[in-house]
C-alpha cells in the first residue's frame, strides 16, 4: 500500500461517501489482520488523583488545589481496587491522575510497587504530561524520571494527554499542558529506553482537519522512527460540564467513523485501532470494527474521567466478546502488548 501524503489524507476528510472509505479502512485491517480476531483486555483505570494544577477547558473531572472535592488515592485503597480488578481478571491496570502540585516521586513510585510487586498487574501508567509533571517538581529530566519509574515497576506508557498534537489547537484548550513536541519528546524517550506506549487523539474540540492530520503525521513519523507505539485510540471530545463545552457541540457517530477510518489509513506502521465504546457506547463501536478497529479496548472495570462529562456507558466483559462475535470475528483477550492471553 502506497503511503498517504499530508495532501490526501486532507482529501480524506472531504470525502464525501462515508461508506466508501469505511471499505477501504475495513481492506487495510483485513490485510493487517486477516485471522479476523479482535482483541479486548480486562483492567481496571484507576485516577489516583482528580487535584491538577492544569486546568484544561475539555475536563470535567479535574478540581484545582484546596477544593472541596479534591482527593488523593491512599495505598489501602488502591489495593482495594487492584484486588477487586484481580478477582475480576483483570492482567493489567491503567493508572492516571491529574497534575497534582504537591505529590512527590516516591508516592507514583510505591503505587507501582503495590501493583507489580502485591498484584502481579502489568503497570500501564502515567501519560506524557504526568511524567514531564512529576520529573519538574523533582527537578529531574524526563530519562531520569522514567528510570525511577521503570525501576519501581513501570511497565508501558498510555498515550493520553495528547488531545490533538497542535500546539495552535493546545494553545487554546489546554495552554498549560505540554507541547505537542514535549509529548512526543516524553513518548520518543520511552520508547528509546523499551518502553511500550499507545498514541491517542481526542478530537471534536474546534479544531480543523488540518490540525487532525497534522497530529497523524506526527504519530506516523515517530512511530517509523522508535517503532513503539502499539494502538492508535481516537475519540471524541465530551463537551458536559466542561469550560470548552460552551463553545462547541458534540460531533457524532458520522465524525467519530469518519477520523476511525482516516487514522487507519494514514497510520499505515501501527498494527492496531481501537474502538472507543466508553465514548460512543457498543453499537458503534462495533460498527467501527467495519471501519478499520481490530480492538475493542478494555472492560474498564473502573472509568471516571469521560463519566464526568455525563458519558457513563458500561460494558461488561460478556458483552464485549457478544459484540465482536456478532460483527463475525473471533473474540480473543489480549494483554497490554497485544498478545493473547
Amino acid at each position: 500500500m502506497l503511503r498517504l501524503t499530508q495532501q490526501e489524507i486532507l482529501a480524506l476528510f472531504g470525502e464525501r461517501d462515508l461508506v466508501a472509505l469505511g471499505q477501504a479502512a475495513d481492506r487495510v485491517r483485513a490485510k493487517l489482520h486477516p485471522q479476523r480476531v479482535v482483541t479486548y483486555a480486562v483492567d481496571r483505570n484507576i485516577n489516583y488523583t482528580n487535584i491538577c494544577v492544569s486546568g484544561c477547558r475539555f475536563c470535567a473531572f479535574f478540581r484545582p488545589p484546596g477544593h472541596p472535592e479534591g482527593y488523593v488515592l491512599s495505598l489501602e485503597d488502591l489495593r482495594a481496587k487492584l484486588a477487586e480488578a484481580k478477582e475480576l481478571g483483570a492482567t493489567q491496570v491503567l493508572l492516571q491522575g491529574g497534575l497534582h502540585p504537591d505529590l512527590r516521586l516516591g508516592y507514583y513510585s510505591d503505587m507501582l510497587r503495590v501493583i507489580k510487586q502485591e498484584f502481579g498487574l502489568h503497570a500501564h501508567c502515567f501519560s506524557p504530561p504526568e511524567i514531564i509533571h512529576i520529573a519538574r517538581v523533582e527537578a529531574l529530566g524526563v530519562p531520569e524520571c522514567l528510570r525511577v519509574l521503570v525501576d519501581a515497576g513501570l511497565d508501558s506508557i498510555p498515550g493520553g494527554g495528547a488531545e490533538v498534537l497542535s500546539d495552535a489547537v493546545r494553545a487554546r484548550v489546554s495552554p498549560r499542558k505540554c507541547t505537542k513536541g514535549e509529548w512526543l519528546e516524553v513518548m520518543r524517550e520511552a520508547h528509546r529506553i523499551g518502553l511500550r506506549t499507545t498514541a491517542t487523539m481526542m478530537f471534536g474540540m474546534g479544531e480543523g482537519p488540518e490540525h487532525l492530520v497534522e497530529h497523524l503525521l506526527a504519530i506516523r513519523g515517530l512511530q517509523e522512527e522508535t517503532g513503539g507505539f502499539t494502538a492508535f485510540i481516537p475519540w471524541t471530545f465530551q463537551p458536559e460540564n466542561t469550560a470548552l463545552g460552551r463553545e462547541v457541540q458534540a460531533v457524532g457517530g458520522h465524525a467519530y467513523l469518519r477520523v476511525l477510518a482516516i487514522s487507519r489509513l494514514a497510520l499505515d506502521n501501527l498494527p492496531n485501532l481501537q474502538a472507543s465504546w466508553v465514548t460512543q457506547g457498543g453499537k458503534m463501536a462495533q460498527l467501527a470494527l467495519r471501519f478499520g478497529a481490530n480492538d475493542m479496548g478494555s472492560t474498564m472495570i473502573e472509568e471516571n474521567v469521560v463519566r464526568a462529562a455525563g458519558v457513563t456507558y458500561r460494558l461488561p466483559r460478556s458483552e464485549i466478546v457478544r459484540l465482536i462475535e456478532d460483527a463475525g470475528f473471533t473474540a480473543r483477550q489480549r494483554d497490554c502488548n497485544y498478545r493473547y492471553v
